[in-house]
């Protein structure tokens, strides 16, 4: 018999039906051969034994592994992705609380950094304030003003209150008619002219009459005709109002 009955070319896989049958074929053949061994004086006991099994496979259980390693591998990708999903979560949760620190930090150090602002600047504000009173408490308190108890003290108090009170006038205008009218009297008085006759006389250095003193009367002086400085702040306000100017007065008023 040739080595190769068959070719290479030719030679198929044996299925496992064929492996089943060849593995009969030479358990048969091995117990022949045991038979015709034995002597024929021999007493022989002859104990059938079963012959192997012939194993089957269904293409159903070969189903059921399929499905069984299937379901394990759905089982296992479910339980890897939940895992995943949740050291997704649980890393998204730190990052969050992370940021959330991180702004609470912020908001608390810049409500820090305004109170210190703020704090500094009513520190400086106070600062500046007491400077001001230490200021206010060292300034020399300006003396205050004196005139002489004459003429030229008369009219130069009188000046100073005209100009507060936005009275024209000047040194000259008044001594000119302080002159011609009183001489520098505080308490001339004319009792012949037709004033006096009306019960109203001229009175004081520029001889003003009672109605007009009390109509133009400046605020801090006395309610006196026959007081210096009111007197001459009261005639000046009255010939400013009539002539402009005590200065444009250069006779009887």
């Amino acid at each position: 018999m040739p080595k190769n009955f068959l070719s290479s070319g030719r030679r198929r896989a044996l299925t496992r039906q064929h492996k089943i049958a060849v593995a009969g074929v030479a358990t048969l053949g091995a117990a022949a051969l045991a038979f015709s061994a034995v002597p024929g004086n021999a007493q022989t006991t002859t104990t059938a034994k079963p012959a192997a099994a012939q194993v089957a496979y269904s293409s159903e259980q070969i189903k059921d592994v399929k499905a069984s390693v299937t379901d394990q591998l759905a089982n296992a990708t479910v339980k890897a992705e939940a895992i995943a999903a949740k050291k997704k979560a649980a890393a998204k949760a730190a990052a969050d609380a992370a940021a959330k620190k991180k702004a609470e930090a912020q908001k608390k150090a810049a409500a820090e950094a305004a109170a210190k602002k703020k704090a500094e600047q009513a520190r400086k504000a106070k600062e500046a304030a007491s400077r001001s009173a230490a200021r206010a408490q060292v300034k020399p308190v300006a003396a205050k003003k004196t005139y002489a108890n004459n003429l030229d003290g008369w009219i130069k108090e009188a000046l100073d209150i005209m100009d507060k009170h936005n009275i024209p006038g000047t040194y000259n205008g008044l001594y000119r008619n302080i002159m011609r009218e009183s001489s520098g009297n505080p308490n001339a008085i004319n009792n012949w002219d037709i004033n006096a006759q009306n019960g109203v006389p001229s009175i004081g250095l520029l001889q003003v009459i009672k109605p007009t003193f009390d109509a133009y009367h400046v605020p801090g002086t006395a309610w006196s005709q026959y007081d210096p400085v009111a007197n001459l702040t009261a005639a000046a306000n009255y010939a400013a109002d009539r002539y402009g100017s005590i200065d444009n007065v250069n006779s009887a008023y």
